[in-house]
């Protein structure tokens, strides 16, 4: 009910920016949040970054002070800004919605956007 398109991602240098984006379409209005998560290689996926409809985020101890995201709720669209990139975030990166829907919840995930940072 929710398709997810991501957009944003490539190489860059240690130290660089990238910036990512996500939108959503189909049944937008039952989504409560929307975020970031990465997963390396024999890994579990983790949270990078999220941000609820009413504006609240969360982050990764790893990413606080240089990730910022924000969302355009006209757009249905999150925007995680990746500032002083480390090669330690090289990830496949992965956009999610979650939500609720006739009080079922669920989540829904893009199909990933690869980030590779070189030192």
């Amino acid at each position: 009910q929710v398709q997810l398109v991501e957009s944003g991602g490539g190489l860059v240098q240690a130290g660089g920016s990238l910036r990512l984006s996500c939108a959503a379409s189909g049944i937008v209005s039952v989504i409560n949040s929307m975020g970031w998560y990465r997963q390396a290689p024999g890994k579990e996926r983790e949270l990078v970054a999220a941000i609820t409809r009413a504006g609240m985020t969360n982050y990764a101890d790893s990413v606080k002070g240089r990730f910022t995201i924000s969302r355009d709720n006209a757009k249905s669209t999150v925007y995680p800004q990746m500032n002083s990139l480390k090669p330690e975030d090289t990830d496949l990166y992965y956009c999610n919605a979650r939500g609720t829907i006739a009080g079922n919840v669920f989540a829904s995930w893009g199909q990933g956007t690869q980030v590779t940072v070189s030192s």
